[in-house]
């Protein structure tokens, strides 16, 4: 595991928090918070590619959530593809200041406590415009009802140039914000998108993930992956372990996988998500996952969704995202057989796509506990 919950929650006081020291290096806000002056952490390296790791796992009775949005916008709103579309940003705040800004709610059960929480966040450079590498790590967020703090990624970047692109991403810890923050919209701001017009088009989001705990809930295996990979024909498929140790997925299981990436572009097929699962000794069974908003054979699709009718609150609400998606599947038609074995396999054969992270909740039997 890249670093354990513990460290992570122990690092996230810091890096959430520490605003005063960031607000001459980020563009003012005129809604920063007042706070004691901490001393920056030093700019995060970045690196090309990251392979995927586990960034939280735990075994608890409870669940993964999400919040995510767009940083980017089209320029008309008709834009059926982000290839070639006028890109501008998003801008919801009343800040002038901030030049882009976009909300959206994060569904903490009542009751539960949140346990672990990251924000992630990235996007194109290159468009119209060239934005400045130097930003990619830092941003603005506010919990629902707060102020504006300034937030520094606290782990390596991932940042490569490549098909006529310049993407990134950067995260950090934001458990303690989470935790003791009130339900409603979240807001971040100053994404370091380009705006403009480009061949391969501009893009860039945000996605808030958050493991919590709640008794009355099911015992669950939560994992969440972070890395920075390129998917594309030249590139071939990415497979991740779920790390059952002595539990099983029992037979008709729930569980739900979600995922982040970038430049995935509506209408271009060829991109793919599937589980596979089976016993300790046999072959494995895959199941490509799809629902109603991602067909199977373009599964990154400049959306962000969640199983069923249910839908999360978010300003702008833009069914097409233009390049960014944060989509959450059911796993349940997956899981029906049960498994003690699990792995995700995400591929694309015609687009270029740049993936960011992966969370699974599903639930889990103890060995020895009764069927």
């Amino acid at each position: 595991m890249r670093n354990s919950a513990v460290h992570a929650v122990r690092r996230g006081l810091v890096c959430a928090l520490s605003c005063a020291a960031l607000s001459a290096a980020l563009p003012a806000a005129s809604a920063l918070a007042p706070g004691p002056v901490t001393p920056a952490p030093a700019t995060p390296r970045e690196a090309v590619r990251l392979p995927f790791a586990p960034r939280y796992q735990a075994v608890q009775h409870g669940g993964v959530v999400r919040a995510a949005n767009s940083s980017a916008q089209g320029v008309t709103g008709a834009e059926t593809a982000n290839d070639g579309a006028g890109i501008a940003y998003v801008d919801v705040d009343s800040d002038p200041n901030t030049y882009n800004s976009s909300r959206a709610e994060l569904r903490v059960p009542d009751g539960a406590r949140v346990s672990w929480a990251r924000l992630y966040w990235g996007g194109n450079l290159r468009v119209g415009e060239q934005k400045p590498p130097k930003d990619n790590g830092r941003v603005l967020i506010a919990e629902p009802g707060g102020a504006y703090k300034a937030l520094l990624a606290d782990t390596t970047i991932g940042h490569r140039t490549a098909d006529g692109a310049d993407a990134f991403q950067a995260s950090a810890d934001v458990t303690e914000l989470v935790r003791s923050a009130r339900p409603g919209l979240w807001t971040v701001a100053q994404v370091n998108v380009a705006m403009g017009r480009s061949a391969v088009g501009g893009w860039g989001g945000w996605t808030l993930v958050a493991a919590y705990e709640k008794a009355a809930e099911p015992l669950r295996r939560l994992t969440v992956w972070d890395g920075f990979e390129t998917l594309g024909p030249r590139n071939g498929e990415l497979e991740i372990p779920l790390a059952l140790g002595t539990d099983r997925i029992p037979q008709g299981a729930g569980g739900r996988l979600g995922i982040v990436g970038y430049d995935g572009d509506r209408g271009t097929s060829g991109d793919w998500l599937a589980v596979e699962s089976g016993p300790v000794e046999g072959g494995l069974t895959r199941s490509v996952i799809s629902d109603s908003a991602n067909s199977a054979d373009d599964v990154m699709n400049s959306s962000i969704t969640e199983p069923g009718t249910s839908r999360m609150k978010r300003l702008p609400a833009h069914l097409h995202t233009l390049g960014y998606d944060s989509d959450v599947f059911d796993l349940r038609g997956a899981l029906r057989h049960g498994a003690d074995r699990f792995h995700i396999r995400v591929g694309s054969r015609k687009d270029t796509v740049w993936l960011g992270a992966l969370f699974v909740q599903a639930d889990v039997r103890r060995a020895g506990a009764r069927p």
